[in-house]
């Protein structure tokens, strides 16, 4: 079980940029040991839940799960995924680099760190501040797939990422009034897909489940028009019964009326009012 998007299903938005990251660095390095490194085992049975709640992805994901220290909840996971006979590699790391090879996971490449093993499996984990934000479990020889490969594997939310990294991802962090960083299960933007020619149009996705919402910046009008709930306004008066959420990307402050309807975006130039979408917007 592995998601990407918790909170809007657009499918065009997930790319391959994120996968890059850490290109030319090694992906295996010593570290600095966590002041409180995973003791549990390293091989615990995983179950497929409905759904990709934390508990589901908790049961998915087996030992790596149970190895992230997030300040939130886990964003991803899943395993065990089989690699096909011959894909095996022939040292720990090999397997690490097979678990990228396979699922592009939208984390880290390099800076992982060898953080226990044993005879059969070993767990790497790429850490924040001395925290597990990334944990993959790798095992050798599993059956009828011999050397080493993936097992399980589970991450934080990208937020609780370095800031090197998500730069140059396909979300955008926004911050709350503090300059925290905020969970893209919460909110974040993203630019819309170049091959179905939607790159100038903006997405917002807010709240998470049955509250999800989804808005859309799209001045040039490139999507359908039915998609959404109403035009896009780039100048617009505030409501007056629209109030500040806190939440900023880079310029931009975010404020809602009380019936979510449209998401008013006040920019050094005035106020934009981003439509709400009718449904999940598919670009395949």
């Amino acid at each position: 079980m592995r998601r990407g998007l918790v909170t809007v299903t657009v499918l065009a938005a997930v790319t391959a940029v994120a996968c890059g990251g850490g290109k030319g660095r090694d992906v295996v390095v010593e570290g600095t040991p966590p002041a409180t490194p995973y003791s549990g085992p390293l091989n615990i049975p995983t179950r497929e839940l409905d759904g990709d709640t934390p508990q589901a992805l908790l049961a998915a994901s087996g030992a790596a799960g149970r190895a992230l220290e997030c300040d939130g909840e886990m964003y991803d996971g899943g395993g065990p995924d089989g690699w096909s006979k011959g894909d095996g590699g022939d040292t720990p790391e090999d397997g690490l680099r097979l678990h990228f090879d396979m699922f592009g996971p939208q984390v880290p490449r390099s800076g992982y760190r060898a953080e226990r093993g044993d005879a059969d499996r070993v767990l790497y984990s790429f850490d924040v501040g001395g925290r597990t934000k990334v944990a993959v479990v790798v095992a050798r020889d599993q059956q009828d797939r011999p050397g080493w490969g993936p097992e399980t594997s589970a991450s934080c939310d990208p937020a609780e990422l370095p800031a090197d990294f998500t730069d140059s991802s396909w979300y955008e962090i926004w911050t709350d009034e503090h300059g925290e960083r905020q969970p893209v299960t919460r909110i974040h933007t993203f630019v819309g897909a170049e091959h179905c020619g939607w790159q100038r149009a903006r997405f917002l996705a807010l709240g998470r489940g049955a509250d999800a919402r989804t808005y859309v910046r799209d001045p040039d009008g490139v999507l359908e028009p039915g998609l959404l709930n109403a035009p896009y306004d780039g100048d617009v008066r505030m409501p007056a019964d629209a109030h500040d959420t806190g939440y900023r990307y880079e310029n931009r402050q975010l404020w809602l009326t009380d019936d979510r309807a449209t998401a008013y975006v006040r920019t050094p130039d005035g106020v934009e009012a981003w439509p709400s979408a009718k449904d999940v917007i598919a670009c395949k």
